[in-house]
């Protein structure tokens, strides 16, 4: 994913195709959800994942790709929430009219974002895993927060937690073992709530489906 996506021919008879710039966290559940035939009339752009440990990065990565990219698409679609920026990402992204994922981090659109709503007094101290994290845990988390390192700061940053709720898209036995002693190393009770895609199927199907032959 890190090679440019090919060039969009121009002119009026160039196909209408579309650009998805996607947080690394999430392509495989943008493939899963678009499945072949839509995949084939969208390219799909990656920045990644670990930008989620320094997110003042992820409007001027973004920014920088759609000032690149975006005049070569009919649609430009960002698959970020808003990923704890406080709208910097939606005024980069107005800018070329493109749109991004529903909710304030993938969790909420995974969840549904009224149903995660809903939940979000009751799971206050809740740390949440995907199926990325969950097989990323100890690059993302272990290593990334340097708890291999140090692991005195894993009773700092995860002082508040009592809970590691994993929301699952298409769990395995081997994803839901890696979940489960993800919390028995941050020493977290542990949920499993499978969730699927949510929010983010919903949003792929309205944008990319028109396309596709029933």
């Amino acid at each position: 994913m890190s090679a440019d996506p090919p060039e969009a021919p121009s002119g009026p008879s160039a196909p209408a195709r579309s650009l998805i710039i996607a947080c690394g966290a999430l392509v495989r559940e943008i493939h899963a959800v678009l499945g072949q035939a839509r995949r084939a009339e969208v390219d799909i752009r990656a920045l990644p994942a670990t930008l989620h440990n320094r997110p003042e990065a992820i409007a001027p990565a973004v920014a920088k790709l759609l000032d690149k990219l975006a005049p070569r698409y009919a649609r430009v679609f960002v698959a970020y929430a808003d990923c704890g920026i406080g709208g910097a990402l939606d005024r980069v992204i107005r800018e070329y009219g493109a749109e991004r994922l529903p909710g304030a981090h993938c969790y909420a659109f995974f969840s549904g974002v009224e149903a995660f709503s809903a939940r979000a007094e009751a799971d206050l101290t809740s740390f949440y895993l995907t199926d990325f994290l969950a097989r990323q845990f100890e690059a993302l988390i272990v290593r990334g927060l340097a708890l291999d390192r140090h692991p005195e700061l894993r009773d700092v940053y995860f002082a508040h937690y009592e809970r590691l709720v994993y929301l699952s898209q298409e769990p395995t036995t081997a994803l839901l073992a890696r979940a489960e002693a993800a919390a028995r190393f941050l020493g977290l009770a542990f949920e499993h709530r499978p969730v699927g895609y949510g929010d983010l199927a919903r949003a792929l199907d309205a944008r990319f489906s028109a396309s596709v032959p029933p």
